[in-house]
Formats: C-alpha cells, structure tokens, sequence
C-alpha cells in the first residue's frame, strides 16, 4: 500500500494552500548540521537532545550571559542573543543553566523606557536592524528580546517562587516592553521599524492581551504576505504560533499560502541570509505547522 505524504492544509479564499511537511522534513536531514537535525527531533516527537549537543548549541556564551554576535567577541549582542534562544527553544532548552542566565541577561538590559539597544561597542560592526543609536533598530530590539522573555519566562524561573503571569519571572519587564511597543504605533497600525518588529510586537501585545493594538498589526502584515520573502513569512508564522495565535487566523492563513507558493522542490525554504541558514527557515515552518 502506496505511503501518503503528510501535508497541511488551509483554506484560503477558494484555493486550499498546502505545505508539503514530510518534504521539509527530509530536507533538513538532508542538508541540517548536528544541532539542526537535534531541533529536528524535537520539533517531531519531543526527543531529548544528548548532552553534546546542547553543549555544542550553548557555546561561546559570554560570562555576563549574552552571546556574542561574532565569535569570541567580549561584547554580548541582543540580536544574537535572541537568535540563540530560538535555537534553544527548538531544542526544549530554555529551562537549562545557559538559556537561564541569557534570560537573566536580556532583562537586566532593558532601560528605562522599557526598551533595548545593541551595546555602543558594536556601533562598527552591528547590522543596520541592530544598530545603536537607530530609533528602528532600537524598536526591533526590544521586540525580539520582549518576545523571547514571554515566552521563556516560565520555562527560565530565574528567582523567587513560580509566577504564573505572562513572563513569569520576567512579568514587570515584558508588560513594560509591552506598554513601550503600544505607544510606537501609528494609527494605521503600522510602526516605524523594520518588518518582523511588526509580527514580534504582535506576539508581544497578543500576550499581554492587547488585543486590539495586536490586530491591528497582524491585519497590516497579512496585507504585506503576497510579497514576503519566504523567511520572513516562515518567522512570522512560527512567532504567531509560539504564543498561540489559531492558525486558522488570517495572518497565519497568509503566512501559510506564501509558504506553499515559495516551498522549493527539495522541500526547503530559501533565507535572507544566505544558503547556509536555508535549514534555519525551513526549521521555523516545520515549527509553525507541525
């Protein structure tokens, strides 16, 4: 008897988009290094990583807790912190020693307005979304460390008993990270940043149950989904969902057609970043639809 591939599907409008998920499967046992292929099977059936593995993915944490942007540099980056805590997350590694002190790390760093920005250090080197001193990247900064102290909150319990509120331990600082991403929107909806400030913040609000100022962004990217690079329509879905947006929304319904139509004959999703993070894109759909 002939095996059937597994595939996702959402009705869309009267098309039904389907995401081959067996297909992106086999492309990051294919082409995934040790790690990927571990967040692989965590993703899949919740299997537990050996420990050289979680070893290999923690390496080169700086001793404040951060991680560095490039290796061996002294100077921990926001950005690439927040990447590295995504890796992690795959790996159900945000509850280990490492994860806990780059949580603890990210919340020391907010600044009073209850935002983030890269370490002047890095002026020279930093990319444009993460540079210090842009008003933008200092937006997309403190959506991206706001959504991973979410959503880690309770998974981290750095001090004191077990809270319950979103952030858990990290509550005061994500509702004020919540309360400074509000105030940059415009009444259109849209923010002075770089796109995926937008789907972060969105996830942001829609766990502090801003539910309107939360909408009214997921509605703008929904409308920007018919021309997104298959990344970042990968980044959105798999941020949405990790604070359990229904994939039956229309941003994730959008997000889910542009996957279907930019999906690769060899079961991969093309990144931004070049070839060798094609594995890291497609790792975020599987995320989002698995």
């Amino acid at each position: 008897m002939p095996v059937v591939p597994r595939r996702d599907h959402v009705s869309a409008g009267s098309v039904t988009a389907v995401v081959d998920i067996d297909a992106a499967i086999g492309f990051v046992v294919a082409h995934g290094d040790t790690v990927e292929r571990a967040r692989l099977s965590w993703l899949r059936t919740g299997t537990p990583p050996p420990p050289e593995t979680l070893d290999s993915a923690e390496v080169g944490q700086t001793s404040g807790g951060g991680w560095p942007a490039s290796w061996g540099d002294p100077v921990a980056s926001v950005d690439a912190t927040c990447f590295r805590l995504a890796e992690l997350d795959d790996l159900g590694a945000l509850g280990r020693p490492a994860a806990r002190r780059a949580l603890d790390w990210l919340a020391a760093g907010q600044q009073r307005d209850g935002c983030w920005e890269e370490d002047p250090a890095l002026a020279e080197t930093a990319p444009e979304w993460a540079r210090p001193g842009s008003p933008e990247a200092r937006l997309y900064l403190t959506a991206n460390a706001a959504f991973w102290l979410t959503v880690a909150g309770l998974d981290a319990r750095s001090a004191g008993p077990l809270d319950h509120r979103v952030g858990g331990a990290y509550a005061g600082v994500v509702h004020a990270a919540g309360q400074a991403l509000a105030a940059q929107l415009r009444p259109d909806g849209s923010w002075p940043s770089f796109l995926a400030a937008g789907w972060l913040s969105a996830a942001v609000l829609h766990r502090q149950q801003m539910f309107y100022e939360s909408a009214r962004i997921k509605a703008l990217l929904a409308e920007r989904m018919p021309e997104a690079s298959p990344a970042d329509a990968a980044w959105l879905a798999s941020t949405l969902r990790r604070v359990e947006v229904d994939e039956q929304e229309w941003t994730m319904v959008a997000a889910r057609r542009r996957l279907t139509e930019t999906q690769r004959s060899d079961g991969g999703w093309s990144s931004d970043d070049g070839h060798q993070f094609d594995v890291h894109a497609t790792l975020a759909v599987i995320r989002a639809f698995r």
